[in-house]
């Protein structure tokens, strides 16, 4: 599958609200949602700073950003900066009651 696919499969998860990509230099290599290509050089360096932490140079964490509207996953693999916003999810659930409200 080519990146695109991924991040378009990745969006068909009701609780994912936006997907990034980006390469080794913060330049965005695909996005969906509500995260922007701003975020992509944000994402990039946020990764690039946690493998930092670790000593074990075939580790690769997992950054989280946490907030009352959800989660932001941030992993590098291969090269590529990876960031995923989940919905909180008592955010999903009032969205998923007007979903089925206003059907």
């Amino acid at each position: 599958l080519c990146l695109s696919q991924h991040v378009e499969d990745t969006m068909k998860n009701p609780s994912i609200i936006g997907v990034t990509c980006a390469d080794s230099q913060g330049l965005n290599l695909g996005r969906l949602g509500l995260l922007s290509d701003e975020h992509a050089g944000v994402i990039s360096v946020l990764a690039w700073q946690a493998a930092k932490l670790t000593s074990d140079p075939t580790d690769t964490p997992v950054v989280c950003l946490e907030s009352d509207n959800g989660n932001i996953m941030i992993q590098k693999h291969n090269g590529i900066t990876v960031a995923v916003h989940k919905m909180a999810s008592c955010h999903l659930s009032s969205v998923l009651q007007q979903s089925v409200i206003g059907a």
